[in-house]
């Protein structure tokens, strides 16, 4: 089958090579050209703007964005609709919101362009191992594109979710679960760091892979770190997230669904970007206040 592919990071370039692995026809456009050039070596052909990348194209196209969400993927897609034909589909594989993508499938069905928004999963292991795809959109437009899942996933690993929207709300809700899986492994690892034995997490982490219900890939992951730093001594305890927590935290606000878990993992990764929380410093005033409980005072 033949694709556009637009957006080549981490994600995007590691698809683009599993699709020529099984004879894709893979056209490639980067904003950066050091990219295009680089994927044009492996087989791809390059693109250096979005009007050529249309060009090389068969109608009906089939293009898919790799790019972060938000303003990025509008700004694509304001690109991309001068050069687009109706029948075309436009795939979206990137961590949009779910919302965003049902506005954005409006736009351009008054175009006569199909709109998927897939949601994926594997990150940088997706070469090798395959990604999880979460795929909303029409039935028609799934099953024109379906060589391409087929191609990029690992044996039953993508799905048809439903409508338009579908495929990035359960995204969505799996990364909130990833959260608090994260923040329970985490929280574990720095209590048994903190035993008054002299632990060994990497022996640890590989035991619990063998047999232990709390097996599963990402404590392989958490093997992988400790193998090459004990006591992660190389690494900040700064969190990140990329918005789907948040959309997750909020959507069980508004459904009014008890979710204290991926709340509480959210709220932690916030703590862990503040060098000197303000709050711990007022809790730590008032119970030397009322109590007379010691403080540690910052250096002047």
């Amino acid at each position: 089958m033949e694709l556009g592919m637009i957006g080549l990071g981490r994600m995007g370039a590691n698809m683009v090579r599993r699709l020529l692995q099984d004879k894709h026809r893979v056209v490639v456009y980067n904003r950066t050209p050091d990219k295009t050039k680089e994927m044009e070596g492996e087989g791809a052909v390059g693109a250096y703007s979005l009007e050529e990348l249309a060009k090389k194209l068969s109608l009906p196209r089939v293009l898919w964005i790799m790019v972060p969400c938000g303003k990025p993927v509008d700004d694509m897609i304001d690109g991309l609709l001068p050069h687009l034909s109706k029948g075309d589909i436009l795939i979206d594989g990137g961590n949009s919101h779910y919302v965003d993508s049902v506005r954005r499938a409006e736009r351009l069905e008054s175009f006569g362009i199909e709109f998927l928004d897939a949601g994926t999963s594997g990150g940088i292991w997706g070469l090798k191992e395959g990604y999880c795809l979460m795929i909303g959109g029409s039935d028609f437009a799934f099953k024109k594109c379906e060589p391409i899942f087929k191609s990029l996933a690992p044996a039953d690993g993508y799905a048809h979710m439903g409508p338009v929207g579908s495929g990035h709300f359960v995204k969505m809700v799996h990364n909130g679960i990833e959260y608090g899986m994260l923040q329970a492994y985490g929280e574990g690892f720095e209590i048994l760091q903190a035993s008054p034995y002299n632990l060994d997490l990497h022996k640890i982490a590989k035991l619990w892979n063998h047999g232990s219900v709390v097996r599963s890939w990402l404590l392989e992951l958490a093997e992988d770190a400790f193998s090459k730093d004990p006591t992660l001594s190389g690494i900040k305890g700064y969190v990140e997230d990329s918005g789907e927590g948040r959309w997750t935290v909020q959507e069980a606000l508004d459904k009014n669904i008890p979710a204290p878990v991926i709340t509480l993992s959210l709220l932690v990764r916030f703590r862990s970007r503040q060098a000197d929380s303000f709050s711990a410093k007022v809790i730590a005033a008032l119970r030397n206040e009322f109590g007379g409980h010691a403080v540690v005072t910052s250096k002047p």
